[in-house]
C-alpha cells in the first residue's frame, strides 16, 4: 500500500507528532508498505520519501509553541506532491491545524484518515478562537474519511468544538523494547527523581521544582534530573544553593540516550498542568520500569490508573506531588507494584499493536466504494 503521512509540525523540531509521524512511517515499511512524509520545515527539500512542503513559523497557543506553515505556497506543494506519489490512502495528523496536514485533506486525492492529538481545556483563549474557527474548518471536518483520536481526552476535545461523531481510538505508540532493554545512565551515588519534558508553563517544571525543595528537607541523598529545555528553565534559581546543587540540568537528550535516564530513576514525575492528551513521557517511563508520580489530568488517565500503574494528583500542587513522592520512596511494595503493572499497561502502546491497529482501518478504508465511504465520512468512520 502507498501511504502517505502528513504532520502539520516543523519535521526539524522535536515534538510528540513529528516522533509520532517518524516512527509510525518507520513501522509502517518495515510491513512492506510505501510510506511518504510531508511535513514543513526550515527549508524546502527532499530527502527520501520526507518532503519539506513549506517553511514552518512559531505560534503560541495551549501552553506551547507549535511551528506550522499556513502559506498558500505550501498548499500548493501539497497538491503538486499527492499527484505525483499518486497514495492508496493519507492520513492528516491535526488536520484542523491551519497547516500542512490541513492542506493535504483539501488537495487529497485519496481517502483520508485523520488523527487528532491535541486536548485544548475548554477555559482557555486558544480554546475561544478554536471556536470562532470552527466555520472556517468545517470543509476540512467533511472531507475526512475516517477519523482517530489518540485517546478519549483527545476525541472530547475536537467532538466539544466539531459536533459529535465516530471515531476510533488508537493510541500513540512508543518503542517498548528499547525502553524496556536500555542500560540505565550512570549516574552519582543516591536516588534521582527524573523530570522530562519542555520546560514551558503546562508541562508544570515550577511544580516539580517546588516539590523537590520540599522533598530535598527530608532526603539529603535525593537529586533531581531534568532533560529538557525552554522558558521556565530558571525555575531551579529560586532553590537554596546547596539544594540547587543537587539539581542536574540535562538539557536537550539525544533520543537514543533518553531511555537509559528512565531506566536509572528511582521516581519519574510529570506534573503536567493541563493540556495533555496522552502523555507519551508516562508511557515511556513504564515501559522502562520507572514508578511514576504525575498530575490527575485528561489524557494522563487515559495512560496510567491512580494506584495501578501510577499515583496520580492534583495539578499544580507541589504538596501532593512531593507527597506521592515519598509514598513511593518509602514503600518499596508500592514502587514494585507500580513498576510491575506500568510494565504490563505497556503492551498497549507497543508499535506492532497500534501499527496494526491503523493498517487494518487503512484496508477496511480502501476497499470502501466511493459511495460508501462518502457515507463513512459522514459519521466519521
Amino acid at each position: 500500500m502507498r501511504i502517505v503521512q502528513v504532520s502539520p509540525y516543523s519535521w526539524d523540531v522535536p515534538g510528540g507528532v513529528q516522533v509520532h509521524v517518524r516512527q509510525l512511517a518507520a513501522y509502517l515499511e518495515s510491513r512492506g508498505h510505501e510510506v511518504h512524509v510531508l511535513a514543513p520545515g526550515r527549508r524546502p527539500l527532499q530527502r527520501g520519501r520526507v518532503r519539506i512542503v513549506g517553511r514552518a513559523v512559531p505560534v503560541r497557543g495551549n501552553g506551547s509553541v507549535a511551528r506550522i506553515c499556513f502559506s498558500p505556497q505550501s498548499s500548493w506543494a501539497v497538491e503538486r506532491a499527492l499527484r505525483e506519489i499518486r497514495p492508496d490512502v493519507i492520513h492528516a495528523h491535526e488536520p484542523l491545524a491551519p497547516s500542512t496536514a490541513m492542506f493535504a485533506v483539501l488537495n487529497a486525492n485519496a481517502p483520508v484518515v485523520a488523527t487528532f492529538h491535541a486536548n485544548v481545556p475548554t477555559e482557555t483563549a486558544h480554546s475561544m478562537l478554536l471556536r470562532v474557527g470552527v466555520p472556517f474548518v468545517r470543509p476540512v471536518w467533511e472531507r475526512i474519511d475516517w477519523r482517530v483520536a489518540v485517546s478519549e481526552a483527545a476525541r472530547e476535545s475536537v467532538s466539544l468544538r466539531m459536533g459529535e461523531a465516530e471515531f476510533t481510538i488508537v493510541p500513540n505508540g512508543i518503542d517498548v523494547e528499547r525502553f524496556a532493554t536500555a542500560s540505565p545512565a550512570s549516574l552519582p551515588p543516591g536516588r534521582h527523581l527524573l523530570f522530562v519534558g519542555r520546560l514551558e508553563p503546562r508541562k508544570g517544571f515550577p511544580v516539580a521544582v517546588a516539590a523537590f525543595a520540599r522533598l530535598a528537607e527530608r532526603y539529603p541523598d535525593l537529586r533531581l534530573l531534568v532533560v529538557g529545555d525552554g522558558g521556565d528553565r530558571d525555575a531551579v534559581d529560586d532553590l537554596p544553593p546547596a539544594v540547587r546543587d543537587r539539581v542536574t540540568m540535562l538539557g536537550r537528550v539525544p533520543d537514543e540516550r533518553l531511555p537509559g535516564y528512565f531506566r536509572a530513576a528511582d521516581v519519574f514525575m510529570s506534573p503536567a498542568t493541563h493540556g495533555e492528551s496522552f502523555g507519551i513521557v508516562l508511557a515511556e517511563a513504564m515501559a522502562a520500569g520507572a514508578p511514576v508520580v504525575a498530575s490527575d489530568i485528561p489524557g494522563y488517565r487515559d495512560v496510567a490508573r491512580d494506584g495501578r500503574e501510577a499515583l496520580l494528583v492534583p495539578p499544580d500542587d507541589p504538596a501532593a506531588l512531593a507527597g506521592a513522592v515519598e509514598r513511593v520512596l518509602g514503600d518499596s511494595a508500592l514502587a514494585g507494584s507500580l513498576r510491575d503493572n506500568g510494565i504490563r499497561r505497556t503492551d498497549d502502546f507497543g508499535w506492532p499493536r497500534v501499527t496494526a491497529l491503523l493498517e487494518r482501518i487503512y484496508a477496511q478504508l480502501v476497499r470502501l466504494p466511493v459511495r460508501r465511504r462518502a457515507a463513512a465520512r459522514a459519521v466519521g468512520g
